[in-house]
């Protein structure tokens, strides 16, 4: 699991990190106060602020940029984003770091497989989208409204159970989609055409996740490398480099190249030779064609 971060001093703050904050948030004001002719540069300007965001809020919830959880925690409820209360990213981010269960159906939040049971189970049109969804080009399209749905209704059923966490995570979410339906609202670019914006945003985020673990007998197999350092690789803060954040949570999106160049025989030794040279290999590879079967390959049951 991640370790909690250090508090650090004003001196020790992540100022690289607050200095893209601010521009992103830069970014995002211009792009609302472009006139209408504007349209479409807008809507690619919001595109791109909003992955960052999110890319940003996962710095957060790591202890950056101030190693203070009350302050960033405050910060993150703010997601221009929309969809995805800050808390409850959080809260399933956090648990996703438990490595033994990565690629668990049910114990990993951030799990693409499914039991072969619940598969098995499923009538052939669900069947049919979720392996159009295992494509890269399905992930893009169809996997955001495919993860939003199966993401809202997990949270309605343990709250309807009586989980009063998840009630309060979301309730934090509503004063900052407030906020921001309001700016929106008095800026030229229409409600629709920000949530549209919003929804290619998370889309632009559905390549960095489609790959990042892959079911394996070794837990240490489980994570990628994809060794690009292109605008995917900066719009994703590093992340790309899965396993070096996995094994080194806490250190800054900017500090994972250098670590990741001093050991990299080593990381590539650890996962086992999963590795992409770069997404646009991925893309060539697995935009029309599946990764992965739906159903766990590997999956033994659930222990009770």
């Amino acid at each position: 699991m991640a370790t909690a971060p250090t508090r650090r001093r004003f001196a020790e703050w992540d100022w690289p990190t607050l200095a893209l904050m601010l521009g992103v948030g830069l970014v995002w004001g211009t792009a609302l106060l472009l006139p209408a002719g504007f349209g479409a540069l807008a809507f690619v300007l919001l595109v791109l602020a909003l992955t960052l965001h999110s890319s940003l809020s996962h710095e957060l919830l790591h202890g950056h940029p101030l190693g203070n959880e009350g302050v960033e925690t405050a910060i993150g409820l703010w997601q221009p984003g929309l969809f995805v209360p800050y808390l409850r990213f959080k809260r399933t981010h956090l648990a996703h770091h438990r490595d033994a269960n990565l690629t668990d159906p049910y114990d990993d939040p951030e799990s693409n497989y499914l039991d072969p049971a619940i598969w098995n189970g499923l009538r052939p049109w669900a069947q049919k989208v979720l392996r159009v969804n295992n494509t890269l080009g399905g992930r893009i399209m169809l996997g955001t409204a495919i993860g939003m749905f199966a993401f809202v209704r997990s949270d309605i059923r343990a709250a309807r159970a009586g989980d009063r966490t998840i009630i309060r995570d979301w309730l934090g979410h509503i004063p900052g989609v407030v906020l921001t339906l309001w700016i929106v609202s008095a800026s030229p670019l229409s409600i629709w055409a920000y949530l549209l914006a919003c929804y290619g945003a998370m889309s632009v985020l559905r390549i960095r996740t489609f790959l990042e673990h892959c079911a394996h007998d070794r837990v240490s197999g489980r994570t990628v490398i994809v060794e690009d350092r292109g605008p995917l690789g900066f719009l994703f803060l590093n992340n790309n480099l899965h396993v070096v954040h996995h094994m080194h949570p806490t250190v800054a999106w900017y500090r994972l190249w250098p670590l990741y160049l001093s050991q990299r025989e080593r990381f590539m030794t650890r996962n086992h030779g999963y590795v992409y040279p770069s997404y646009a290999a991925v893309f060539r590879r697995y935009f029309w064609r599946g990764k992965d079967p739906v159903a766990h390959p590997l999956w033994r049951g659930r222990v009770e």
